[in-house]
């Protein structure tokens, strides 16, 4: 059974047993997560589409670990300007393991 779920303006493809990282959601390590916004929800003889979203249908998870990612790093310049600019940006993200679809 595989789902598709939408969080923070992306959308994930899941199965119970798998383990994502999606946007910084506020909930605490342990605690179960409970995603609403399902879009495909079936296996290879069933399946639902949702038209946007599947109601009545949720997608259960357990959160991991709350962290940041890797650092981006930024460059501006300009030519023959002298302008340089570096800057830095590390993203928040929340790791959840995917308990029931």
């Amino acid at each position: 059974m595989v789902s598709i779920i939408e969080s923070g303006g992306k959308q994930y493809l899941v199965k119970p047993g798998v383990t994502i990282q999606v946007e910084k959601l506020i909930a605490e390590v342990g605690s179960e997560i409970k995603f609403d916004k399902v879009l495909f929800s079936g296996d290879a003889k069933s399946y639902q589409i949702g038209k946007p979203t599947l109601s009545g249908v949720a997608v259960t998870g357990k959160v991991i670990k709350q962290s940041r990612s890797r650092k981006v790093h930024v460059l501006k310049y300009k030519a023959k300007s002298k302008y340089r600019r570096k800057q830095g940006h590390r993203q928040h993200y929340t790791e959840v393991e995917i308990t029931k679809v």
